[in-house]
């Protein structure tokens, strides 16, 4: 059982979703244009990220002395070279993207810079981590569409425990906040977003992990990142139902919705679904769809469903 969490932490990374963008021509609204766009903007920054993420779990994990475990774990990051640095204070690991195309759908370069204090170890229940994003650009292939990302994140091992030992502590719980990370666009334009999410990590049939947001404005609740968009209109995101990733599902993105709000707009993206809009059993390496439901400046409801 542990060999198969092992393989959770090496295959996690190549957790990647893509949502398409819409036809031209398909609506001329100008705020049709907009949701689109910025449905595929926050899909691209939130998984990429949650990524990044998993990355630096696995980082930490293949080391004792940050992990705490007795026993390292062989880390492999394809495209990356990993480079620990024990002796300081705080430690760090630095990964530096090369640019290669091995993990299929993106590139990527820059480097993360992951901090620990000395007396941290991340099998503790509170332990937290300090990312910082060093011109971190993620370009995605089918279309050459790219977002770079500047500033921290802190990672928080909430309930404590390692993936390595998932199967027999029956969850563990991950935080990941962000005060503002710069995210430039591949039109030019530099906005600031900002992150506060939760990932909770059970095991059933292999691993399944839930997301949700845990940011609070006024009486908006589950708000995973806010900000302004790349139109510059101010932004939240709201997970409205948990999104949810299983290992039994090659890692798909199996269920869940999110609702992206503006001064403009609402619009609520719903994933896990077939071609025609119903929710999907797993389709291996088919494709999932997500329809995105908003309201034209008619009144009328808007929809359209893509892959991913």
């Amino acid at each position: 059982m542990k060999k198969h969490l092992l393989s959770f932490l090496a295959f996690s990374l190549l957790i990647s979703f893509t949502a398409c963008k819409k036809e031209s021509g398909s609506n001329n609204n100008s705020n049709d244009s907009e949701i689109a766009a910025h449905s595929d903007d926050q899909s691209q920054f939130s998984t990429e990220l949650d990524v990044i993420a998993n990355e630096g779990n696995l980082a930490i994990e293949s080391s004792s002395t940050f992990s705490g475990r007795f026993q390292s774990l062989q880390s492999v990051i394809c495209d990356a070279n990993v480079v620990f640095d024990i002796n300081s204070n705080p430690r760090t690991i630095t990964i530096t993207y090369d640019g290669s195309n091995c993990i299929p759908g993106r590139t990527r370069t820059g480097s993360v810079v992951i901090s620990m204090g000395q007396n941290v170890q991340w099998k503790n229940a509170g332990a937290a981590i300090t990312v910082s994003f060093q011109n971190l650009k993620i370009t995605r292939t089918s279309d050459s569409k790219s977002i770079t990302v500047n500033g921290t994140q802190t990672y928080t091992n909430v309930s404590g425990g390692l993936m390595i030992n998932l199967p027999t502590l029956n969850s563990i719980t991950h935080s990941i906040t962000s005060n503002g990370l710069s995210v430039t666009f591949n039109n030019g334009s530099q906005r600031v977003w900002q992150v506060a999410k939760q990932r909770v990590f059970t095991y059933n049939n292999g691993v399944v992990i839930t997301g949700t947001g845990t940011h609070t404005e006024g009486n908006v609740t589950n708000i995973a990142e806010w900000g302004t968009n790349r139109f510059g209109n101010s932004f939240t995101t709201v997970v409205a139902t948990p999104l949810v990733v299983k290992q039994d599902c090659n890692f798909r993105l199996t269920a869940g919705a999110v609702t992206h709000t503006t001064n403009a707009f609402t619009a609520t993206a719903t994933f896990g679904l077939d071609i025609n809009g119903s929710p999907a059993s797993c389709p291996g390496t088919g494709n999932y769809y997500f329809k995105i439901v908003w309201t034209g400046p008619n009144g009328n409801s808007r929809s359209v469903i893509l892959p991913y």
